[in-house]
């Protein structure tokens, strides 16, 4: 864990860039306020030079409202009388430190003999790319809070096996992620000593305590290293305010017009492999404890606002089972695929690669797929991951089918939808398993949903829901169809309540002969109450995967607006 100097070049600062006269003022404040760094030179045989830098020149530059860091320079070290101890030099210095926060350090040199002159411009840089302030409280010579909660995120992250230490083996990958070498075993050792013998929590059975981890930076801050921290925390996404950057959480991800997004095999094995690791009891499941615990290096559950873990697979006792944790990650992938990039981060995804100690950006962990259209013209899609719209009228069991697929119980009084309901789960097609999402609207974003073009397009199905025992409720989703021609949408019509007796609907012809007409299947007839779902999710995701056989009118059905007037009169003829 360290770093190599950098040798810095001669400089020559040609003298009007430091102006010294009164009337110079406003062009040294101009170049002060474009400055990285601020260097403030005192002359070590004058103390009025020495008194001025904390009376006037550090104010000078607060008033200017810059934020940038400053180092302060003892020149004429040649012309010291006696010698001063570094006793003698803290106290000079630590005050003004500590009422002047924006000074990073203080560094003596000669520019005559010359003597430590490089080491001036060293401290000027290391200041602009390894500044102290974010990271260091220098009043209390502790870690500031930022900056621990940022180093315990990187310990959770690579404590693989989460026993609350990083062994040798975890050290080293931490070490070949930041440094691209691996430390040798006297170097792990001499580590754990300097730790051991300061943190007396710091080791605990050869490993590394989150105390020591964070002893361990504080050391290296202190020892005057901080670019062995800053490699850290930038290697783990952080930015100079210590928190997570934007390129860092939301990577260049582009998604075409009509494809979406999927997790791919990494993603997959990256979420698999992070849900065994959190299930601490093995009993195949993700208790509400076992998610904090899994959720802790990031903002939270993303999935709370919405219903989770009704959302998905869940075990008798409402924990997420690894079949709802893989579905509800793939539904989140689909519709917001933004999500599922950050959260890949901070759960700690960039993976290293099998031949390569650089960390994988997240969006390796997902695939963009073919396009819809694409995929339609050959009959087959390809994708593992449906969109299926659920429209109906209020009280036609729409809520019931989300529930009954996710094995969430029936609810015994009716509410009405007011917000969109969203589940997944995974359905065996084909010898493989594909994810297939189910959304409901409610009367209030329906039409909302339906008049936006983008948002049909999403659909890969639209499933048209009426209660078989009202009479009025097959033609609430025959008007929706015709008010917002929906014909170039795969369908399918469902029939609930088959329990019940079997109404006449109040419509030109009943739903049979309206499908046929439409060369569509016939209404699927389903009881959620009495669990007769007559395989209506596995047709849904049939539906989804050969799309040509449900268009509404055929595939090769007239596209112009004329063929559809003419059409749409066949059809109520």
């Amino acid at each position: 864990m360290n770093a190599r100097r950098s040798t810095l070049p001669e400089v020559t600062i040609p003298p009007q860039v430091t102006p010294a006269r009164p009337e110079d003022r406003s062009h040294l404040e101009n170049e002060i306020r474009k400055a990285h760094v601020v260097g403030i030179v005192y002359a070590i045989d004058n103390p009025n030079s020495f008194d001025r830098v904390p009376t006037y020149w550090l104010p000078t530059i607060r008033s200017l409202g810059v934020n940038v860091p400053v180092i302060l320079i003892g020149n004429k070290i040649d012309l010291r009388a006696g010698v001063a101890s570094n006793q003698d030099l803290m106290d000079e210095i630590v005050p003004i430190m500590q009422e002047f926060k924006e000074v990073e350090t203080c560094v003596e040199c000669s520019a005559k003999i010359p003597l430590n002159v490089s080491e001036v411009f060293y401290f000027a840089q290391n200041a602009v790319l390894h500044p102290t302030a974010p990271l260091y409280d220098t009043r209390e010579h502790t870690l500031k809070p930022a900056c621990v909660a940022a180093l315990s995120r990187i310990f959770k992250l690579c404590d693989v096996n989460k026993d609350g230490l990083l062994d040798d083996n975890e050290l080293n990958d931490f070490q070949r992620a930041c440094f691209s070498r691996p430390l040798q075993s006297h170097e792990l050792a001499g580590i754990k000593e300097v730790i051991a013998a300061e943190q007396e929590d710091g080791v605990l059975e050869g490993g590394l305590t989150e105390a020591g981890f964070l002893y361990l930076h504080t050391h290296f801050i202190q020892k005057g290293r901080l670019e062995t921290t800053w490699k850290a925390l930038r290697t783990f996404g952080y930015g100079e305010d210590l928190t997570l950057r934007e390129d860092f959480l939301y990577p260049r991800f582009d998604i075409p017009s009509d494809c979406t997004a999927e997790l791919s095999p990494k993603g997959y094995q990256f979420f698999t492999d992070i849900f065994e690791t959190f299930d601490k009891d093995r009993d195949g499941a993700l208790s509400s404890e076992e998610l904090n615990s899994l959720f802790s290096t990031s903002p939270g559950n993303p999935w709370i606002a919405n219903g989770f873990p009704e959302t998905t697979i869940t075990s008798d006792s409402g924990a997420v089972t690894l079949q709802g944790w893989l579905a509800q990650w793939s539904m989140t992938t689909l519709l917001e695929p933004r999500i599922t990039l950050a959260y890949l981060a901070y759960l700690g995804y960039p993976h290293s690669s099998a031949t390569s100690d650089q960390l994988l950006p997240s969006s390796s962990a997902l695939d963009v797929t073919r396009p819809r259209k694409q995929d339609r013209k050959k009959g087959t899609v390809s994708r593992n991951v449906f969109l299926a719209y659920v429209l109906g009228a209020a009280g036609s069991g729409k809520t019931a089918i989300l529930r009954s697929f996710v094995g969430k119980r029936l609810e015994e009084r009716f509410e009405p939808t007011m917000k969109v309901k969203t589940v997944v789960n995974s359905v065996e097609s084909g010898g493989g398993e594909k994810y297939l999402v189910l959304q409901e609207f409610g009367s209030n974003y329906e039409s909302e949903v339906l008049r936006n073009s983008k948002k049909l397009a999403l659909a890969d199905v639209v499933i048209f829901v009426y209660d078989s025992s009202d009479t009025n409720s097959f033609s609430y989703i025959s008007n929706l169809r015709q008010q917002y021609r929906l014909d170039d949408i795969p369908s399918l019509f469902v029939a609930t309540k088959s329990d019940l007796d079997l109404a006449q609907q109040r419509h030109e012809v009943q739903p049979d002969t309206y499908c046929r007409k439409l060369s569509l299947q016939v209404p699927v007839a389903v009881s959620m109450k009495t669990g007769q779902t007559a395989d209506l999710y596995h047709t849904i995701t049939a539906t989804a995967i050969h799309p040509l056989s449900s268009i509404p009118g055929g595939a090769d059905r007239p596209s112009n607006r004329l063929g559809y007037y003419l059409y749409a009169a066949a059809l109520v003829g």
